[in-house]
């Protein structure tokens, strides 16, 4: 369960000290990731945007820069998690913002979440909103990952896999953040929770493009299940426990 005590965790005193630091995790994203980093370009409050090619096999990178990111390209797929370790150790700002590549123009909405954390309103703030009704396979997955944050932490989360996050760099540094591949989310969020970081999901109109119900789609969710199992198994990461 987590912990009652609030951790030490303050952002510069004056906003010209607060730089955001928006970091855009990318595999194989060319048709939308020129578009999402457009629209955080448009953000008064992002201050620099660095995108993370995870290996791409396709034009995600000069895409990305065609658009103004920073790009840091991996040689090989790494995985998510990898990614934004890799964007935060560049990231020069107080406040990271995980963006996943595939908002295109509703990136615009990490606003919200920007302004939520400038207020101190929490540590890390989540944006949810609701996935197409299609997308059923979904379904065992969320259930997985609501499972385990309840589990080990109490706590019932409306968007337990949402990757839109704005959070605290003294909250990051303050985490081991061992998690592999698509466990990302539910790692960063029970963590931060036992920790006795404030954890606030924020309702946002934001949208993904739709996986549907295609094999790539199918492998997408299969491989998301698996990291998450894994890193639920008892005994595998002590620190969630």
């Amino acid at each position: 369960m987590h912990h009652e005590f609030r951790p030490a965790c303050n952002l510069p005193a004056g906003r010209n000290e607060v730089r955001v630091s928006a970091i855009v995790p990318a595999y194989n994203e060319e048709k939308w990731v020129g578009e999402t980093v457009q629209a955080l370009r448009k953000l008064k409050e992002v201050d620099e945007i660095i995108v993370i090619d995870d290996g791409s096999m396709d034009k995600t990178a000069l895409r990305a820069r065609k658009a103004g990111a920073w790009v840091c390209r991996f040689d090989r797929n790494r995985g998510k998690s990898q990614a934004l370790r890799r964007g935060a150790y560049w990231a020069r700002g107080e406040i990271l913002a995980f963006v996943d590549a595939d908002l295109g123009e509703s990136a615009l909405e990490f606003s919200r979440l920007i302004a939520s954390i400038l207020a101190d309103e929490a540590d890390m703030a989540i944006g949810f909103f609701r996935a197409p009704k299609r997308r059923t396979g979904l379904g065992l997955v969320k259930l997985l990952a609501n499972w385990g944050i309840r589990h080990y932490t109490g706590q019932n989360m409306v968007a337990p896999l949402s990757g839109q996050r704005v959070l605290k760099r003294c909250l990051w540094d303050a985490l081991l953040f061992e998690a592999e591949g698509f466990a990302a989310e539910v790692a960063l969020t029970i963590e931060s929770i036992n920790k006795g970081f404030r954890v606030k999901e924020i309702p946002v109109q934001m949208r993904h493009r739709c996986w549907g119900n295609s094999f790539r789609g199918f492998l997408h969710r299969g491989t998301q299940f698996y990291a998450i199992l894994k890193l639920l198994w008892p005994g595998r990461y002590s620190y969630l426990h």
